[in-house]
């Protein structure tokens, strides 16, 4: 019995400067007024503006692959993990994408606002995906990180296909 785990975080390096950037201004401005401002304003405005970007690093996309199906979780918007059997795979394999030509960008997308041919993403960095073509014809794309693991246990379960 083959498994493969993975959890993936947005850690990306330009992301992080990005909203490290996107923070630096407001909290200039905030301080440079600060003197017209109560304690308790400026410290909750402060708060808001730096632990609003801040959120997005506590996004985790959870994957797993068993002798089941595959497990699929985006925290904090999928609640529970989101469970696809095998029997219900038509194909299954790992593949290089585009994320902003093909889905939109990183997160969940694609489906009724973008290319709806393609079907959904949910990823959060990189271009390599666990592509899923399910037998009611939707298909699922899932990020992931370890190109390798990911398509040595979809050969070793491919017999379910």
């Amino acid at each position: 019995m083959k498994i493969f785990k993975e959890e993936q975080r947005f850690t990306q390096l330009w992301l992080i400067v990005l909203m490290i950037v996107s923070v630096i201004v407001p909290v200039a401005v905030i301080l440079k007024d600060a003197d017209n401002m109560s304690t308790s304003n400026l410290i909750t405005s402060l708060s808001v503006i730096i632990l609003a970007p801040a959120i997005i690093f506590l996004f985790k996309l959870k994957t797993r692959m068993d002798e089941k199906g595959i497990y699929y979780q985006f925290i904090p918007f999928h609640f529970k993990k989101r469970f696809i059997a095998w029997n219900e795979i038509s194909n299954a394999y790992v593949r290089t994408y585009d994320p902003i030509g093909e889905y939109g960008g990183w997160g969940i997308k694609g489906g009724v606002f973008w290319n709806k041919k393609k079907g959904i993403a949910v990823n959060v960095k990189g271009d390599i995906g666990i592509q899923l073509e399910l037998k009611n014809g939707k298909k699922i794309l899932i990020g992931t990180q370890l190109k390798e693991q990911a398509q040595s246990t979809i050969n070793n379960y491919r017999k379910e296909l």
